[in-house]
């Protein structure tokens, strides 16, 4: 797959994660998990490019005795979302064109 596609849906799928509720690391890649396998580095890249890109912002607070950071979707995180959501579509359809069968004689 096209990095740059990659990216931009691993990027998505972390403000997915967050969209309801804040979130810290581990429970981002838990809730990940079903759909798609994140290592910590690759999250802890994306929850930084995400917070300079103003999608996300991020709380310290103290969880057992340690400090976690929490994330927290913004307004612009959560208009990202709803481009891709309309962004998608458009991919399905030339995705379903590209793979639709050739009919004989046409």
């Amino acid at each position: 797959m096209d990095t740059q596609i990659k990216r931009g849906i691993l990027d998505v799928c972390v403000l997915a994660a967050i969209k309801n509720e804040d979130s810290y690391g581990y429970k981002i890649i838990k809730d990940l998990k079903p759909y798609i396998e994140l290592s910590e580095s690759t999250l802890y890249t994306i929850l930084k490019r995400l917070e300079n890109a103003d999608m996300l912002t991020v709380r310290t607070a103290e969880h057992n005795g340690r400090l976690r950071k929490y994330y927290r979707i913004t307004e612009n995180g959560a208009k990202r979302l709803e481009a891709f959501k309309s962004e998608w579509k458009e991919v399905m359809l030339i995705y379903e064109f590209v793979c639709k069968e050739e009919k004989n004689g046409d």
